[in-house]
């Protein structure tokens, strides 16, 4: 959301900036680390260009070199089936346009609010439900905030306040800190949610500053991350994940139910152990939000429903999340029996 000068201003050039310069944005080169150059047919050149490959080298590193259907793989690789038009698979599948009341604001639910804190993420997932999201007409500055900032200080029904995007986490410090300082300053505000993946995907963006600021702050902090697959949760993100923890963080998951990268129940069972190990607990489990690009990962609902029947079996309840679907218009998630 902010420019390269005013980042490098804001902020000495951080480890976790090193790593995000260094991620992988061309897609044989992806498959050249991983020993697949072979495999570079199957990459679409047209759907790379639509929705551009983003892969820090940490997330690479969890990545099974040889093999073309590691699940980590699979969620960034640009594929044609993204450019298959499917019935039902649109460009906003879950209305967000519908809920915007301010320029980066979306009011859906009572009692909290969500800001597009941030219009980049450090990793692009293909099934991202965002990724035809305008992130272009949503605020850069610090200013551009003020309107919604003004909705939020006049409506006292709200006690939450989201930070999501793109990934607010790719803020700097700095930056992130001037933003929570002005919501801290709205007295009704007693809780803020940040939905990231950089935890997973660029764990060395858990920096002392961005800990202090999380727990000096008189909101209740809740950072959301998201992992689909017990192999992201391994070597630092594993490391990173216990720093949120230990520091009195409360940290949930988010996974979305995808073919070919989790839908097993040895997948979702490791996923779920992975994160308890760490203190992480399994939150949601997503169907898929019918994007347009994404509609090869579905998988049918009644697989989801015997997954989780199964996961219930084995596992302790805190380690099975609630299989959940966002329908637009609706006051909550939907929980699928």
């Amino acid at each position: 959301m902010f420019s390269v000068d005013e980042r490098k201003s804001s902020n000495v050039l951080s480890d976790w900036h090193r790593s995000l310069a260094a991620a992988i944005r061309d897609p044989a080169e992806l498959l050249h680390e991983l020993r697949l150059g072979e495999f570079a047919v199957r990459v679409s050149a047209a759907a790379a260009k639509a929705f551009p490959l983003m892969v820090p080298r940490s997330f690479l590193a969890r990545m099974r070199p040889g093999d073309p259907d590691d699940p980590l793989l699979r969620q960034v690789l640009p594929l044609d089936d993204e450019l298959q038009p499917v019935a039902g698979f649109v460009s906003d599948a879950v209305s967000d346009a519908e809920f915007r009341t301010a320029p980066g604001l979306l009011h859906k639910y009572h009692g909290r609010a969500l800001m597009i804190a941030a219009g980049s993420c450090a990793v692009n997932c293909r099934y991202c439900f965002r990724r035809h999201y305008p992130y272009g007409d949503e605020p850069r500055r610090l200013d551009d905030w003020e309107p919604a900032l003004e909705q939020l200080r006049t409506d006292s029904s709200i006690s939450e306040l989201l930070l999501s995007g793109g990934d607010p986490l790719m803020l700097t410090d700095a930056r992130l800190g001037q933003l929570i300082e002005r919501l801290e300053a709205i007295p009704h505000l007693r809780r803020l949610r940040i939905h990231t993946r950089l935890p997973i995907v660029l764990p060395d963006r858990v920096t002392d500053q961005l800990l202090a600021m999380l727990t000096e702050s008189r909101l209740t902090p809740i950072v959301v991350v998201h992992s689909n697959h017990a192999a992201e949760v391994v070597a630092d993100c594993e490391a990173a994940l216990r720093r949120l923890v230990r520091a009195g963080v409360t940290v949930l998951n988010q996974a979305v139910l995808l073919r070919g990268v989790n839908d097993s129940v040895d997948a979702l069972a490791e996923l779920s152990e992975s994160l308890i190990n760490v203190g992480v607990m399994p939150y949601y489990l997503h169907q898929l939000d019918r994007v347009a690009g994404a509609a090869h990962f579905e998988v049918d609902p009644d697989v989801g429903r015997r997954l989780i029947a199964e996961l219930r079996k084995r596992l302790p309840g805190y380690a099975v999340p609630r299989y959940v679907q966002e329908i637009a218009g609706e006051a909550h998630k939907t929980v699928i029996e």
